[in-house]
C-alpha cells in the first residue's frame, strides 16, 4: 500500500512503501532551537494539580513509596481511568487507578514482589500469592524448571564437535548450555 494522499508533503521514500518510522523521522524531523516564549502559561487547573502532586511527592520522599497495588498484577487493562483530580484534568490516563500508585509484576518473580512490598511495610495479597505460587508459573520458575530431576529423563545431551567442553542439554524447546570442566 502506498500513501499517496499525504506523501507529497513529506520527504523520504522508504516510509511511503512500508512501515518505517525511522525513515520518516530522519527525513522530516527539524529540531526546534528557539525558546519557550510560544508556550502559554499554566492554567489555574494545572497549577492546582501540580500543587496536589507536589504534596504527594513530599510524602513519597519521606516514606519511599506513596502507594502500591498489592493484589492485581500490572497490565494495560488492570485499571480503569485514573485521576489526580478528575474535575481539573483535561488529559487523563494514569498508569494505575490513583496518582503515584506503583504496580506489581509477579510474573517476573513473586518472591521479588513480596520482598519489595515487605521492605516498604506492605503485604502481598494472599490470593495473588497463591495464584503465583500454586497455579501460575513465574518467569524464573519457567527458566529453572527444566533443570529439575523429573525432566532429566526427557533431556537430550549433545556435545559440540567444535568445542568438546561445550555441552547442550535440550529439554523440549528450552536449551540449556553448560560448560564442563576438563580438569
Amino acid at each position: 500500500m502506498q500513501l499517496t494522499d499525504i506523501a507529497g508533503s513529506f520527504d523520504g521514500n522508504i516510509w511511503k512503501d512500508e512501515v518505517n518510522v525511522r525513515d520518516f523521522i530522519q527525513f522530516n524531523y527539524t529540531p526546534y532551537e528557539g525558546d519557550d516564549s510560544f508556550l502559554a502559561p499554566p492554567t489555574e487547573n494545572t497549577l492546582a494539580l501540580w500543587d496536589k502532586l507536589s504534596e504527594m511527592f513530599k510524602v513519597e520522599r519521606e516514606k519511599g513509596l506513596y502507594d502500591v497495588e498489592t493484589r492485581l498484577p500490572q497490565s494495560v487493562t488492570t485499571y480503569g481511568a485514573g485521576y489526580i483530580d478528575k474535575d481539573k484534568e483535561v488529559v487523563v490516563g494514569l498508569q494505575t487507578d490513583a496518582p503515584l500508585k506503583r504496580g506489581i509484576f509477579p510474573k517476573g518473580g513473586v518472591r521479588m514482589v513480596e520482598n519489595a512490598l515487605n521492605a516498604y511495610g506492605y503485604e502481598l495479597d494472599n490470593w495473588t500469592k497463591e495464584i503465583f505460587t500454586k497455579y501460575r508459573k513465574t518467569h524464573n520458575e519457567g527458566v529453572s524448571r527444566p533443570t529439575r530431576p523429573t525432566f532429566a529423563a526427557a533431556a537430550t545431551v549433545t556435545s559440540s564437535p567444535v568445542c568438546p567442553t561445550l555441552t547442550a542439554v535440550v529439554v523440549s524447546s528450552v536449551t540449556i548450555v553448560a560448560w564442563l570442566s576438563m580438569a
